[in-house]
């Protein structure tokens, strides 16, 4: 057996195209965004509104002083529909995503568009206005981040990519046209998961890992300090 295991050792990693390893099984990092989304909004109807959502929903006037609440927001959802439909397209793009781009760079990518997703709905919101007393919840900035990194990979991958132009088209309008949608956390979450899917997408194979963390570090960056720049003029 020790033979067996050293042998496993020694072979070769396969990698997909974009650097990751190949792994078999089913798309863990996916799974475990799903479950904690659907156990965040058994605890929103346990416990009511007081008792879990309000504690982490995201708010502009809440960020400065409880910074957490940028990544939190997205582990909650408004109603059933809501996250039935986030989960949904979750599971459409994300385990391709994460089976291409491996589970670190597909966590970050999550994170961090969930992150520049409620960036810009402060970015946007007026202090004087009810937006900025407002809360904003839903995976909806994660998942249009993936929308525009997966775009990205199709394309790098000679893939067709009009049908996923057509679902980013349809989900950014109806943020516009229906009600209690923030069509600024969809564009926010856009940009930053298409600026970083670019350099995941894109970056020399001989320096796929250097430039894959710069990015991580240097995106998210950014989109802190953006954020810190907004609470400075209010």
């Amino acid at each position: 057996m020790d033979c067996v295991r050293e042998v496993q050792r020694a072979a070769p990693v396969g990698r997909t195209a974009l650097g990751a390893p190949v792994r078999a099984g089913r798309p863990v990092v996916t799974l475990t965004i799903i479950v904690l989304c659907a156990v965040s909004y058994l605890l929103q109807q346990v416990l009511g509104w007081s008792g879990w959502t309000a504690k982490l929903a995201f708010a502009p006037f809440l960020g400065e002083s409880e910074p957490w609440r940028f990544i939190t927001g997205a582990f909650l959802h408004g109603s059933i529909l809501h996250i039935l439909m986030n989960m949904y397209a979750l599971w459409i793009v994300g385990p391709y995503l994460e089976r291409m781009l491996g589970r670190w760079r597909y966590t970050a990518l999550f994170l961090v568009s969930a992150i520049g997703g409620n960036v810009a709905v402060a970015l946007f919101a007026d202090p004087a206005a009810q937006s900025w007393l407002t809360p904003t919840v839903g995976a909806s900035a994660a998942v249009f981040g993936m929308f525009g990194a997966v775009l990205l990979v199709l394309r790098r991958m000679g893939q067709g990519a009009r049908g996923m132009l057509v679902i980013i088209g349809l989900n950014f309008v109806i943020g516009f046209v229906v009600p209690n949608i923030s069509w600024q956390g969809h564009l926010g979450g856009l940009v930053t998961g298409t600026v970083l899917g670019a350099a995941y997408v894109f970056a020399p194979a001989a320096h796929r890992k250097v430039v894959g963390v710069a990015a991580t570090v240097v995106v998210a960056a950014v989109v802190v300090g953006l954020a810190v720049l907004r609470y400075a003029l209010v």
